[in-house]
């Protein structure tokens, strides 16, 4: 047995072969332990909350709310806990979108048992880790000219939507079954990513732009 307290882990899939999996791997390390799995990005949210892990193995490609979504969610919540992108998918997009969204790793689902471990303990340490491929995507990314806005994730787009359509932050809230604090972080991340100094400058830019079709 290890003499330290175990790094409380999490595991986010809506795979229940992959958490089944994921979950048997976590048992062969002592230092490892498996605090709570959740089959989406809802769930997972409300159960960070609660039983406070210290890292989240997050997959990113899930139906009601994906993975980069989900990640900021549960980092506006619980801004303490480390994500682990853990994936099939290397596509550059995905890996900007899991990065911007805070996650400290991305990694694919055919890492080593002992490389995960690996991840995991460097993420508990606030240390990064990428697998070759999405290093390739984020080198390949920052070759090419930016465009305003190209960098918003998915929820950012449907927070700035709401946003043009006049809805205050509770609106947005309701609307889109996240808390009025995750709906803050949100438009906070719109305007910084637009570079502008209110909504309406904001809105204004995402019409001019036509990031909003």
């Amino acid at each position: 047995m290890t003499d330290k307290n175990p790094i409380r882990v999490m595991i986010v899939d809506d795979h229940a072969v992959v958490r089944s999996g994921l979950s048997a791997f976590l048992l062969a390390y002592d230092d490892l332990e498996m605090v709570g799995q959740a089959d989406g990005g809802a769930a997972a949210v409300a159960m960070c909350v609660g039983v406070k892990p210290d890292v989240v193995l997050m997959d990113l490609v899930m139906p009601d709310m994906d993975g980069a979504a989900t990640t900021e969610a549960i980092l506006a919540e619980c801004p303490n806990v480390k994500v682990v992108a853990l994936t099939s998918f290397p596509e550059e997009d995905l890996v900007q979108k899991a990065l911007r969204a805070g996650a400290i790793s991305y990694l694919l689902k055919n890492v080593s048992g002992d490389e995960l471990a690996g991840a995991i303990r460097a993420a508990a340490a606030g240390k990064s880790v990428l697998a070759p491929e999405a290093t390739e995507a984020l080198i390949h990314a920052a070759a090419k000219p930016a465009d305003i806005g190209a960098d918003l994730t998915d929820r950012e787009r449907d927070v700035l939507r709401l946003m043009a359509e006049g809805k205050g932050n509770k609106e947005i809230s309701d609307l889109l079954f996240i808390s009025q604090s995750t709906t803050k972080f949100h438009v906070s991340n719109v305007l910084m990513k637009l570079g502008a100094a209110s909504r309406t400058e904001a809105v204004a830019l995402a019409l001019t732009k036509k990031l909003l079709l």
